[in-house]
């Protein structure tokens, strides 16, 4: 997600094969006998704003331009922070489902952390004097909403009952691969094939390992990740295809709320018909699965997509299943896979080789 910032656009020059100048902004330009532009000067002799020192000297036709380079460097940079960030808070998901199902049964566990999480977005946007979404944006959100919000939450939730935590992590692993796809075909961008290549391999590594663990054969609880790999890409590409044209936290905040009657209903219905048994780590399950999976990661990465790409930000989630094989250990006490080293050192490769394709 991506915060849009508004900024006024300082006036750029465009020079005719004639040499004549087009303002395209709103500060005047003055060309001076030599033909070099010279920056406007208000009635007391300051500079116009937006234009450089080095513009102004006539004849010396000198800019700067090592501050472009550093300037596009940052925002990319803090892209990256940002999808890493909502990587380490997607890894943490399934430890804490698996906490959550310790007290909520499937279906009350998904409808009240989106309850919740909807409860807290509506809170921001309220607080922040948000206005509607434009028509036009209410359509993807619906797509944001059904993937990222319900389907995939629900999908895994159900998947998590029969399959482990680290399995889960390395099926789900397959998701930037599907996310690429679905950019790919929504956004027309076209990513390299050295980019394809390296994304194609990781998504192998991921797959072999998962069939090795699994001894070749695909249970319900696959097809329900399969399913859920599905939503979740879809829902990724149509979020960071809308945080290029509203601020990323918005994206996610809208569709959260899009989601609260529905899911607050639901809550009210699976409460009622599944038992609840409170106690710490199921607790501490719902709170994070709301509040930081849900909200703070997919925040995060919907600003960190909107600045680097999808391509590139869904290949930094190659890295969320041997994060996650870290917490099932750490948290869940779960054992390690052996072939998890060699899937970690795979992993780790195609992401140093997607981060440096061009997309």
């Amino acid at each position: 997600m991506t915060a849009q910032n508004s900024a006024t656009a300082s006036m750029t020059i465009a020079v005719t094969a004639t040499g004549e100048s087009t303002p395209t902004g709103s500060t005047p330009t003055v060309r001076t006998p030599t033909g070099g532009p010279s920056s406007a000067r208000t009635p007391g002799g300051s500079r116009a704003p937006g234009i450089s020192a080095g513009s102004a000297d006539s004849g010396s036709g000198s800019t700067s331009t090592e501050d472009a380079p550093r300037g596009a460097a940052d925002p990319l940079r803090r892209g990256t922070l940002l999808a890493v960030l909502g990587v380490v808070c997607f890894s943490l998901t399934f430890p804490s489902t698996v906490w959550g199902l310790e007290s909520f049964g499937p279906w009350s566990l998904v409808a009240v952390r989106s309850a919740l999480a909807g409860l807290i977005a509506a809170a921001f946007l309220l607080v922040g004097r948000v206005p509607l979404p434009e028509r036009r944006h209410w359509a993807g959100l619906a797509v944001v909403a059904c993937g990222v919000v319900i389907g995939f939450p629900l999908l895994t939730t159900l998947a998590l009952q029969t399959s482990t935590t680290s399995h889960a992590a390395v099926v789900v692993g397959l998701l930037p691969l599907t996310t690429a796809t679905f950019a790919a075909l929504r956004t027309g961008r076209r990513p390299s094939r050295t980019f394809w290549s390296a994304a194609v391999a990781g998504a192998v590594v991921v797959l072999g390992f998962t069939l090795q663990q699994s001894g070749g054969a695909v249970s319900r609880g696959d097809l329900y990740l399969f399913g859920a790999l599905l939503v979740c890409a879809a829902g990724y590409t149509e979020g960071g295809r809308l945080a290029r044209q509203m601020p990323g936290w918005q994206v996610i905040g809208w569709a959260l709320v899009l989601c609260l009657p529905l899911m607050l209903a639901g809550s009210a219905v699976a409460l009622s018909l599944e038992p609840v048994h409170l106690n710490a780590h199921g607790v501490i399950g719902l709170l994070w699965v709301a509040a930081g999976s849900t909200f703070l990661g997919l925040y995060v990465w919907y600003r960190g997509m909107a600045s680097i790409g999808i391509p590139k930000a869904s290949q930094l989630q190659l890295a969320q299943p041997l994060l996650t094989l870290f917490w099932s250990v750490f948290l869940l006490g779960e054992t390690l896979p052996l072939a998890a080293p060699l899937a970690a050192v795979g992993v780790l490769v195609c992401i140093a080789v997607t981060q440096r394709a061009r997309s």
